[in-house]
């Protein structure tokens, strides 16, 4: 089984393997739902890889039975040599050894089910296509958002913890000590020549401090953007964790379809699901109607311009749909881009290459932002994370 796992991209490994056995022979499991538990507790070690060892028990055992061991073939060496070769190896190994020996003696079917060898006197036939088993994270990198469940949703927490976002710095009032600064330091040069005599050898030079710009998110919750909101979300959710490079502070993040909504304290959740769940709770108006022009005309009054937006990365997530004025977008997109460093629009629809911002609020909106990415996908995401990088 910890072979299977490891193949399916689970850290599954020796010392995993061992405490599964120790597991086994301390609750001494006689029935599926036993050696389930068993392994559940020894090789499962994060929420987000439920779906993978579910389905990689189900290829080993199947559906579940009163004996699952009776149908599989023992290891084709006998007890006794299997013993005297590992017997002078640790437990980890002994186990690595049976369980190698026995996928040895099986053949995969093209359905995945595990079946007998053909008997030796049997003439030989072509050797049937082998099922793989690849990481799931690994095959649904290029699909759509939108074509994807909630559970393979968190199977792609593991990928998109490993991505880091670096936003553009600004300079401050502030300096600091720079051996290269173009700033003399008067005090600091006077610090300096009380350890030689009061003569100042050295000239101390100072810089200007340099700080990450802030970034904010205001992430459309309509019903056409929902599947989309949801894996976005969990992208800043991984950000959020302090994967922002060269930053302090973390995303802010605001949700919007008929009202704004923030949800920054719910990205402090310990778990995607949780997060997912708080957010909701947050916003009232999930999969609802559309406001862009009104949800940032809100934001602009009551945050943005009292000094969050000021100097700041702005990402709108959203598919452009309007309900509401296309103008009052479009003057609201004016008067944010006057505060903003940069705005960043993440529209799903423009994956296609037959899309055209002739209507609607995008049209109003397009000439106000400095990048346009469609993020409808994990493998779109780099754009999405380069484009918020840019200067």
């Amino acid at each position: 089984m910890g072979t299977a796992l490891h193949a399916a991209g689970l850290p599954v490994g020796p010392d995993r393997c061992e405490r599964l056995a120790r597991a086994v022979t301390v609750m001494n499991a006689r029935t599926v739902a036993e050696l389930r538990a068993c392994a559940l507790a020894t090789l499962v070690s994060d929420p987000g890889q439920m779906s993978t060892f579910e389905r990689v028990f189900a290829l080993l055992f199947g559906p579940g039975g009163p004996d699952p061991f009776r149908d599989l073939p023992l290891p084709t060496a006998p007890a006794a040599q299997r013993q005297e070769e590992n017997s002078g190896a640790p437990p980890a190994a002994r186990i690595q050894a049976d369980y190698d020996g026995w996928l040895a003696g099986m053949q995969v079917s093209d359905t995945g089910s595990a079946v007998p060898p053909a008997s030796p006197d049997e003439p030989l036939a072509e050797a049937p296509a082998v099922h793989r088993v690849a990481s799931a994270a690994e095959q649904l990198r290029g699909r759509d958002f939108a074509q994807l469940s909630a559970a393979e949703l968190r199977d792609l927490v593991t990928l998109m913890r490993e991505m880091s976002l670096a936003v553009p710095p600004r300079r401050t009032r502030r300096y600091r000590r720079a051996r290269n600064g173009k700033r003399p330091d008067l005090r600091g040069t006077l610090r300096q020549a009380r350890r030689s005599g009061g003569e100042a050898i050295r000239l101390a030079r100072r810089a200007p401090r340099v700080r990450p710009r802030r970034l904010v998110v205001l992430c459309d919750i309509s019903g056409s953007m929902e599947s989309y909101a949801r894996a976005l979300l969990m992208l800043l959710y991984c950000l959020h964790g302090g994967q922002v490079r060269g930053g302090q502070g973390r995303p802010e993040v605001f949700s919007f379809a008929t009202r704004l909504t923030r949800l920054t304290p719910a990205l402090a959740s310990a778990s995607p699901d949780t997060m997912l769940a708080k957010a909701g709770e947050a916003a009232p108006d999930w999969s609802g109607g559309t406001r862009i022009g009104a949800a940032i005309k809100e934001f602009s009054d009551r945050y943005g311009a009292r000094g969050m937006a000021r100097g700041a990365v702005v990402l709108i997530i959203s598919d452009g749909w309007e309900t509401g004025e296309p103008a009052l977008l479009g003057e609201q997109m004016a008067r944010l881009s006057r505060i903003a460093y940069r705005i960043v629009w993440a529209n799903p629809r423009t994956q296609s290459p037959r899309y055209r911002p002739e209507v609607g609020g995008m049209a109003a909106a397009w000439p106000y932002c400095d990048a346009v990415v469609s993020a409808h996908s994990l493998d779109a995401l780099g754009d999405l994370l380069a484009a918020l990088h840019a200067r």
